[in-house]
């Protein structure tokens, strides 16, 4: 089959701009060939290479004592003692879900799981962080169904628990929603895998799934803005399948135990392309690979095909050849391809052959360390102006407002699609904060958090970046875990908008400043850039997944308040609304600054949480929404009324950070309030829990019609 010839056209299509393209005929001294010149597309794309945020992502703090592995593998890996290791990572697949929802979300729950058993770890836990346009916006109704019904059809069928995650809706994401998927796992921390290729003449082994023509230029889309051509990438969407990575996933663990690996990369972005470059690349060597070789299920399929097809469920493995008949057994045993597809060479070259024909002949290194950086211009949000003058709301009417939002009504709909109890050690589940699962055969439990507020870093990326770190944090604490580690997924609009790439330099200056003042290291992530439809871009939403450890169980957070139990504040309230859930979803008003972030007032708070949290029924961290929406959930969840002593809306709805709301029986308070004046940090009664009534100040309503409500109201937006 004839190549096409190699124009400005084809290039530009391929995502190359003129000033790369000649950087790459200057690597090579020649025209490349049509599979050359994919595979530069597919090494060189944003998704790939980071080649706007590689500058900025050098200032994250990724090391700490408890950091085993940071970012550069294909998850992080953290120590939680007792010989044992947390991995974990959060990634997007934002362009895919869009396209074609169902099968977008599911690939990329499906791609950060063998994120994580590639490296070793048996995954535990799943979240995800989901954006979607408004309600009423024609495509919303139908990507939310999708988008969940994969998520949870992916996860459900390979048997990893999901223990949590958010959902929001703002125009924002109309023509471009935002999937961003987390797994966690665990392994032993002296059998951790990477994907560093050693040794010359080492059989390269490709295993798992078949590979087919789905998925081609998949990274190169998720590389660039949508517009009206969107109907024709649809071809770019992976399709999976959890049946089979579940058997990849035991016959890799396998596999690991018998000592036949020497390296292994799973095969996500650019598939063959990405995985084979990474591993050699890492290891100073070059690659050989004879197509012919690889198992297809298309017939007729070009080098071009091969090389940048996004079929799922598959890995790239370098074998010690003394042990190829143990590692093929394995695989034969679970009903998975595995076939040696070529070789590490000393040179350094990624060599590619298909029949007799070479079809790329590439320096390896350039593809990868030297892919393009950029130093791209920025400019700094503007500070925001004044909060403008707002109507007089009474204090249920803004509550109603809020609980019948959908980005802050009730989510069981969402979540009671996913299984969060398969593997027996979930102890808590979603719906309320941080989940939470055992470390099986042991006292210990993790905990896992995803926060960011979108319209906190529209106003001011650098307060957003650290409320949203800070927000993460807050939500571990508030179920008695001690903070470790985080993975973070950036997701922005058009980095070549200088005022967009200022967002994404804010956002990782806060971010940076709250991790290290929290002791929270970045240790694995994620950005996503060119998330824009038609020259509109997305809200900057910085993801901030988090990991924290309870050294027991039993120390554990997480009951509901009961009647008679005193609500009490833990941190200062001044009433702040600029950029509040309640002027959003009351008034329509995004305006003013995003709230100050104090860390030592974070710090300080979150040690107090955890150390009082055996006093406690119950403890939640305020944060969209405030006092009001957090004593609301806590009683709404409890069946219980609830009765809080403000009446001024600021005080009630302003979103002040560094706060918590507990609660504890009466004979506990005053001995509480002691503690925290003990140590300057502010507490105070603030209600009481009880009763079939919400009073707030003078206003009283039935608990039974807010909550009908509150429960129904996000199903009802996108029936």
């Amino acid at each position: 089959m004839s190549e096409p010839a190699i124009t400005p056209a084809l290039v530009a299509s391929h995502g190359l701009k003129p000033d790369e393209y000649e950087r790459l005929l200057g690597i090579i001294g020649r025209v490349p060939t049509f599979t050359e010149l994919g595979i530069f597309s597919a090494m060189w794309n944003e998704h790939c290479s980071y080649k706007s945020s590689k500058k900025w992502l050098r200032t994250l703090p990724t090391t700490g004592p408890q950091v085993i592995c940071g970012p550069g593998e294909n998850a992080g890996v953290v120590d939680i003692g007792d010989g044992q290791a947390v991995i974990f990572k959060m990634e997007s697949h934002n362009h895919p879900s869009y396209i074609e929802p169902y099968q977008g979300a599911a690939t990329g729950v499906g791609g950060i799981l063998r994120d994580v058993f590639t490296m070793g770890a048996r995954p535990i836990a799943a979240m995800n962080s989901l954006s979607f346009g408004l309600p009423s916006h024609p495509k919303t109704s139908h990507l939310v169904k999708g988008v969940v019904e994969g998520v949870g059809g992916y996860g459900n069928a390979f048997g990893v628990p999901t223990v949590g995650g958010e959902v929001r809706f703002h125009r924002s994401y109309n023509g471009n929603c935002l999937v961003n998927a987390f797994a966690a796992g665990l392994a032993d921390s002296d059998k951790i895998f990477y994907s560093v290729a050693s040794g010359v003449g080492m059989p390269v082994v490709y295993l798992g799934a078949k590979t087919g023509r789905d998925g081609v230029g998949g990274a190169t889309m998720a590389s660039a803005e949508f517009d009206a051509s969107i109907e024709e990438k649809r071809p770019t969407v992976q399709v999976g399948d959890p049946f089979t990575e579940k058997r990849l996933l035991e016959a890799c663990l396998e596999l690991m135990a018998s000592g036949a690996v020497i390296s292994i990369q799973d095969m996500g972005a650019a598939g063959l392309t990405c995985s084979a470059v990474e591993m050699g690349d890492k290891g100073g060597l070059g690659i050989k690979l004879q197509l012919d070789a690889v198992p297809q299920r298309e017939t007729q399929m070009t080098a071009y095909e091969m090389m940048l097809s996004e079929s799922q469920e598959r890995m790239l493995m370098v074998l010690k050849p003394e042990l190829e008949d143990v590692a093929r057994a394995i695989f034969v045993k679970w009903d998975l391809d595995f076939a040696i597809v070529g070789q590490t060479i000393a040179e350094d070259r990624f060599l590619i052959l298909h029949g007799d024909q070479i079809k790329a002949d590439l320096p390896l290194s350039k593809l990868s360390s030297s892919a393009p950086e950029y130093d791209r211009p920025w400019v700094a949000t503007p500070p925001a102006g004044p909060l403008p003058a707002y109507p007089a709301i009474g204090a249920l009417d803004a509550l109603r407002a809020l609980i019948g939002a959908p980005s802050y009504a009730y989510k069981a709909w969402v979540y009671e699609q996913y299984d969060s109890q398969v593997l027996g050690d979930t102890i808590r589940r979603p719906g309320m904060g941080a989940g939470v699962v055992r470390v099986h055969g042991t006292k210990k439990a993790l905990a896992f958090t995803s926060d960011v507020t979108p319209r906190y870093v529209k106003a001011n990326p650098e307060r957003g970046g650290m409320q949203a770190v800070a927000e993460a944090y807050r939500n571990l604490c508030a179920v008695g875990a001690v903070p470790l580690a985080t993975t973070d997924n950036l997701n922005f609009g058009n980095p070549e908008k200088p005022e967009i790439m200022g967002q994404l330099v804010g956002a990782l200056k806060g971010i940076g400043a709250a991790c290290i003042a929290l002791d929270m290291p970045i240790v694995s992530g994620n950005v996503s850039l060119y998330n824009e439809t038609d020259g509109a871009g997305i809200m900057p939403t910085p993801t901030i997944g988090a990991v924290g450890i309870l050294a027991d169980a039993a120390d554990l957070i997480g009951g509901l308040p009961q009647a008679g139990d005193v609500a009490v504040l833990i941190g200062t309230t001044l009433g702040h609304l600029g950029q509040s859930a309640l002027l959003a979803e009351a008034f329509g008003i995004e305006a003013g600054d995003a709230p100050p972030v104090d860390l030592a007032a974070e710090k300080a708070h979150g040690d107090f949480i955890r150390t009082q949290g055996k006093a406690f029924h119950a403890c939640s961290d305020l944060s969209d929404g405030g006092l009001a929406l957090a004593a609301f959930e806590m009683a709404e969840g409890a069946g219980l009324g609830l009765t809080l002593t403000a009446t001024d809306t600021a005080t009630l709805y302003g979103e002040d950070q560094a706060r918590y709301l507990v609660a504890l029986p009466a004979k506990r308070v005053e001995s509480l309030l002691a503690k925290a004046a003990a140590q300057g940090i502010p507490a105070a009664a603030v209600g009481q829990f009880g009763g079939d009534l919400v009073t707030m100040g003078e206003d009283s309503a039935p608990m039974a019609a807010l909550s009908a409500l509150y429960r129904t109201a996000f199903a009802q937006a996108v029936a």
